[in-house]
């Protein structure tokens, strides 16, 4: 069996977030942090590079929040 797998960096293997090369504190997209945070740090690439998907779990996640603190303001005298 042949592979051509080239692994040069000690480093390769492991989360991105630990890898000396992975940002020097430059700024990361929306889809960067999203695929960070559902791949546990291990990819930050999952999600493409377009912008739009990022930007959807940004909005739903704050839709979220603002919905259940609507829920439980309206609903907590309930009872």
């Amino acid at each position: 069996m042949r592979t051509d797998f080239d692994f040069p960096k000690k480093d390769l293997i492991g989360p991105v977030v630990f890898r000396p090369d992975f940002t020097n504190f430059e700024k990361i997209n929306l889809n960067q942090a999203w695929s960070l945070f559902f791949t546990a740090g291990q990819d930050d690439k999952v999600l493409g590079k377009e912008i739009e998907l990022g930007k959807f779990f940004t909005n739903l996640l704050i839709a979220v929040g603002v919905t259940g603190i609507l829920w439980g303001t309206f609903f907590s005298n309930l009872g």
